[in-house]
């Protein structure tokens, strides 16, 4: 806890103090740490003075050094990096303790999580952050936190009466104590073949696609690795992946579509990372009501969890007329690579003034929510 005589740094004048938190104990460290590299080539030096954040592994805060730290690794190191602490005493702020001691409070005006999946994604930082009265990029606690759990999304979607693709949800402990019995079940309602998720990670991270009996058993097992709740869903064959970007807060706007045609049998995390060789297609060849009917079902999903700032939405058609929303994003990707920042340029908003609009969009809604607080 902060004490009442320690000095805040003050702010570079006309400068805004934005701190850019990545890493995280997820599976998706390494999505984070390539994320947040890309988004601090397009913030504007002369409007914000950076704050580097990173979550190292085990879950510590650490203030890093942008040239070398972050720039130059593939992870969060704490080596020779100077811990931190959110101040809750005084809000706004944080603590800086160097190694020999010493400590400095730097005032923040606003963080900009990029972060992906569990303990970074899912509301944990986004509940942090507003207890400390810092205004945040994107979700709050409740959109990140629904967005974050697929079973929660999906029932969400479905209260708003959005096609979905049927699917089952399994216990990871029931599965590992009545195996046959969870086999035959999902046999019997989905058939084959399916797709097996965790219910609560992303970047496809523990995503199988299963054909028989004895490769839904390997998908569960895989996924039960990563979660204790499973999602598995009816595979739309012969379907395209389309993408669209949302982006606002109480008016939101929808990007022109991408479809990703994937080099595997499957959108998954070697595709998206790895190989790099997946197409992207963008804007997506529909016919015009297609296009308008898939933008309407992500503002739709956008609201139904409550999301702010951005958010992904994907979709699954099968035919024009048949189409299917699959899950959303609340952090997208935001490496060279990703879809959500393409998808933006394609519609004519450049990556470095889609940054400023997530920046000026976090600060309104938390003037908003701090009237609402009086």
């Amino acid at each position: 806890m902060a004490q009442d005589n320690k000095p805040t740094v003050k702010r570079p004048a006309n400068k805004q103090r934005l701190a850019v938190i990545f890493g995280g104990q997820s599976r998706e460290h390494e999505v984070s740490v390539i994320s947040a590299r890309s988004v601090l080539e397009y913030i504007d030096r002369d409007r914000y003075d950076i704050l580097l954040i990173g979550i190292d592994k085990q879950g510590r805060w650490l203030a890093l050094d942008e040239s070398h730290n972050m720039m130059a690794a593939s992870t969060v190191e704490s080596d020779a990096a100077r811990t931190i602490m959110v101040d809750h005493s005084q809000g706004g702020a944080v603590i800086i303790r160097s190694n020999d001691g010493g400590e400095e409070r730097l005032g923040i005006d606003v963080a900009f999580p990029v972060l992906h999946g569990p303990r970074g994604e899912d509301g944990t930082v986004q509940g942090l952050l507003e207890l400390a009265g810092i205004a945040t990029v994107g979700s709050s606690v409740a959109g990140s936190a629904v967005a974050m759990d697929k079973e929660l999304a999906k029932r969400a979607f479905r209260a708003e009466g959005l096609a979905q693709l049927d699917y089952m949800v399994v216990r990871r402990q029931r599965w590992r104590e009545r195996a046959d019995t969870v086999l035959s079940e999902i046999e019997g309602r989905l058939g084959f073949p399916v797709f097996v998720k965790p219910a609560r990670l992303g970047s496809s991270v523990g995503v199988s696609r299963a054909t028989d009996k004895a490769s839904l058993r390997a998908a569960l097992a895989e996924a039960a690795r990563y979660d204790s709740k499973l999602i598995v869903e009816t595979a739309a064959t012969g379907c395209r992946e389309i993408e669209c970007a949302v982006l606002g807060y109480a008016a939101p706007i929808t990007s022109v579509l991408g479809e990703i045609v994937p080099c595997s049998d499957f959108y998954d995390y070697d595709a998206k990372y790895v190989a790099q060789d997946s197409q992207f297609i963008i804007p997506a060849q529909l016919s015009e009501d297609a296009t308008a009917h898939i933008q309407e079902m992500a503002v739709a999903a956008f609201r139904a969890v409550s999301a702010a700032g951005m958010a992904r939405v994907d979709f699954f058609v099968v035919r024009e007329e048949t189409i299917f929303l699959n899950e959303i994003n609340t952090i997208p990707g935001f490496t060279p690579i990703s879809m959500y920042p393409k998808l933006w340029t394609a519609s004519g908003i450049e990556y470095s003034d889609l940054i400023q609009r997530l920046i000026e969009l976090a600060l309104e809604r938390h003037a908003e929510h701090q009237l609402d607080e009086h």
